[in-house]
């Protein structure tokens, strides 16, 4: 496979440039996951590289989704969830390279959809395992996807606990993973007034963290994000950062955020000017958001050729 590995030496080569040297070795608890990697990690187990390996001649599909980094996501799915972080975070630290977590296990996770946590005790106990699972590793991890952006969905005498339930995973996160740097998910543009997501962020202690991440799974461009980010940020007062989602925003939204037709792949995962700390791909493109738009039948996080050549093509 000549023209993936060509390929994947610029992509190592630009990720490279974009993150610059390490200024340290990897052993020093800098508290900034950036200095003790050199690149994003490109998850080997990943669904596209998994289709890749059983259609190794489809190089356009390899090269431009499987060689790059997309976030792991992690829930009830999971099983052993600190054996599985671990060995995740332990690869890409012997790698010298940066690892992007996404954990979705509230209780009910969005909107009831169902799965999750089977109460609030046993979510205290997993997040508590996945923190475990990371240690002193340089990590990236985002927390629980639209669960501020739509608590609306519940009785507002649910809110409270949940965020309760927030608040506790950045807690334990801030106290126990030194060189990990966490964001509270919120949402996207269409996420109700800046003001009110800034209100749920303080309340879920979005200061003891890195910040917050936008864009999720969605859509919405890059220029839309970084306002709506600008916004809430200005509602906070400052203080923080955050990260957009750039895995399939190349056309921007057409309104919905399930396996959409005619969107396209958007920048590679990269650092990128304050106050946005980093461009993730956190869907891996082809990855189905449910049974839903292009592929009616297909189980969210599914690989689907389809809806990657279809992002790849931009149509």
């Amino acid at each position: 496979m000549p023209t993936l590995r060509f390929t994947t030496a610029l992509l190592l080569t630009a990720a490279l440039l974009a993150f610059g040297p390490p200024e340290s070795g990897r052993a020093e608890a800098t508290g900034d996951p950036l200095k003790l990697t050199t690149e994003f990690y490109v998850d080997p187990a990943s669904s596209a590289a998994a289709y890749v390996r059983r259609h190794p001649e489809d190089t356009e599909l390899a090269s431009r989704i499987a060689a790059q980094a997309s976030a792991r996501w992690v829930g009830a799915w999971s099983g052993d969830v600190q054996t599985g972080v671990t060995a995740y975070t332990t690869a890409a630290d012997k790698a010298g390279k940066l690892p992007v977590l996404v954990t979705d296990n509230l209780p009910g996770r969005q909107c009831g959809i169902g799965g999750g946590a089977a109460s609030a005790a046993a979510y205290r106990t997993w997040i508590a395992a996945v923190s475990a699972g990371i240690g002193a590793r340089p990590a990236v991890v985002v927390l629980e996807p639209d669960a501020l952006a739509r608590l609306d969905c519940y009785p507002t005498t649910e809110w409270d606990g949940r965020i309760a339930l927030l608040k506790y995973a950045v807690g334990v996160l801030a106290a126990k993973n030194p060189n990990t740097w966490t964001y509270l998910d919120a949402g996207n543009v269409t996420s109700g007034e800046a003001k009110e997501m800034a209100r749920r962020l303080r309340l879920a202690d979005v200061g003891k963290i890195r910040g917050f991440a936008l864009n999720t799974a969605n859509y919405f461009t890059t220029d839309q994000s970084v306002a709506r980010g600008n916004e809430i940020l200005q509602a906070l007062g400052g203080g923080t950062h955050y990260v957009v989602d750039t895995s399939r925003n190349g056309n921007g939204s057409d309104g919905s955020s399930c396996n959409p037709p005619s969107r396209k792949l958007g920048t590679p995962p990269a650092r990128t000017a304050a106050p946005v700390d980093l461009h993730l791909w956190l869907r891996t493109p082809g990855e189905s958001d449910g049974p839903c738009g292009l592929t009616p039948t297909l189980p969210t996080r599914t690989f689907s050729p389809l809806l990657a050549h279809h992002l790849l093509r931009g149509t």
